[in-house]
């Protein structure tokens, strides 16, 4: 199956979906591993590192960005990020992470409903496959 979506920052990257069901900050809302800490989150716990996340947004602080680009470079961020809506501060993160550490985490705006839980899923710049 093959969505297209509006890619907010361009890369490739493959993994397992994680479908968040309340958006998140990754300032205070995860640590340095890419576990959700946010105790108020419905996914506390939750380890995002490697996985396709899903999520209608982001949530909060500008200084989300900074904590994204962090965890890029130290290779504890989610592998790529589909988003249902846009949000200014997560290509942010992934902008700034390409520019220091030339690492791409594609960012990408589309209905990913259809996805399923256990999938291989694929996201090479807008282009979502599994």
């Amino acid at each position: 199956m093959i969505i297209h979506g509006r890619s907010l920052h361009p890369g490739t990257a493959t993994g397992t979906p994680i479908r968040l069901t309340a958006p998140l900050s990754f300032w205070g809302g995860t640590d340095a591993e890419g576990r959700i800490v946010d105790a108020h989150h419905p996914q506390c716990g939750a380890v995002l590192t490697g996985r396709i996340l899903l999520m209608e947004s982001g949530r909060g602080s500008s200084s989300a960005s900074s904590v994204l680009a962090e965890q890029i470079r130290a290779r504890t961020a989610p592998a790529a990020i589909i988003l249902s809506r846009p949000d200014p501060i997560i290509p942010l993160g992934a902008l700034i992470a390409a520019e220091l550490y030339d690492i791409n985490l594609p960012v990408v705006v589309a209905s990913y409903d259809a996805i399923p839980a256990g999938a291989l899923v694929q996201v090479t710049d807008g282009t979502i496959t599994w």
